[in-house]
């Protein structure tokens, strides 16, 4: 395949990544490490790939929820100490290979199939106003515009949300994903934090967990801007696509669908590195 044919094959993928991605709630960063290695790229130029996708797409949606005022930004930039800290950590694990590759594929799958079963989970809204010590001490409660004015919650179990965010950020950096899923389980089930805010704040934190391993990625030369730049094109058009298809139309069945196509791609990355084919 010439350099132009894989190129234009790299950006058409990256847009169906994104568009699955967005319909999905996954991000399209978990679809472009499969998509990279069937193209036969190196799985750690893959993930350095993905983190950087994950980067753009993550500043592009973080922006419009600050602007709504839903996202606890106090909360997101201290969680984010512990999330900074894990993808570093993680990132130097696979970056400077002590963790051999089909063992980063097998995990990637597992996370895989846990993220897309946590999209399916009913999650019921958390009205708690209780505050623990620690979350007054720190000042993490606030409030969201609700359709009665603004609807204010309270922050429990600091520590073992903050532990939570340091796994979050391992996973992150070992595997070039944002770890979006794990981040919401922190604040929603550990710290009862409503799900609106929660979802919102990990969108925020994303970007910021992700340029922490992609730094470490880069150094080791795992990024590279003929990869990059195809695939955060694609993957921005393709969430932006997806976005608009989930605001205009019911997609309980077409998310259903594309779930169990990332359920496969999920045991595929699990058998090739079961077996030693990546």
């Amino acid at each position: 395949m010439t350099t132009l044919a894989f190129t234009l094959v790299l950006f058409a993928g990256s847009i169906l990544a994104g568009l699955l991605g967005s319909l999905t709630g996954l991000g399209g960063g978990v679809i472009i490490i499969p998509l990279l290695t069937y193209m036969g790229v190196d799985f750690h130029y893959a993930i350095g790939t993905a983190l950087v996708a994950v980067i753009a797409t993550s500043s592009g949606s973080a922006a419009a929820y600050v602007k709504e005022g839903v996202t606890n930004l106090r909360m997101g930039m201290f969680l984010e100490i512990a999330t900074t800290i894990g993808a570093v950590f993680g990132a130097l694990l696979v970056a400077s290979k002590l963790i051999p590759t089909p063992i980063v594929a097998i995990l990637f799958g597992i996370i895989l199939i846990l993220s897309a079963v946590n999209s399916w989970r009913k999650k019921p809204e958390i009205t708690e106003q209780v505050c623990s010590k620690m979350g007054k001490r720190f000042k993490l409660t606030g409030a969201y515009p609700g359709p009665d004015g603004p609807v204010r919650y309270g922050v429990k179990n600091v520590v073992g949300g903050f532990f939570m965010m340091m796994l979050a950020g391992i996973i992150s950096g070992l595997l070039g994903i944002g770890a979006g899923a794990m981040k919401v389980i922190a604040m929603d089930n550990i710290m009862r934090v409503p799900f609106k805010v929660s979802t919102t704040t990990s969108n925020f934190m994303i970007g910021v967990t992700a340029t922490a391993g992609a730094f470490i990625y880069l150094q080791n030369g795992y990024i590279h801007p003929a990869l990059c730049m195809p695939v955060v094109i694609g993957v921005l058009i393709g969430a932006m696509g997806g976005s608009k298809i989930l605001l205009q139309s019911n997609t309980a069945k077409l998310r259903f669908g594309f779930s169990i196509f990332i359920l496969i791609i999920a045991l595929d990355m699990i058998y090739k590195g079961m077996t030693g084919q990546i």
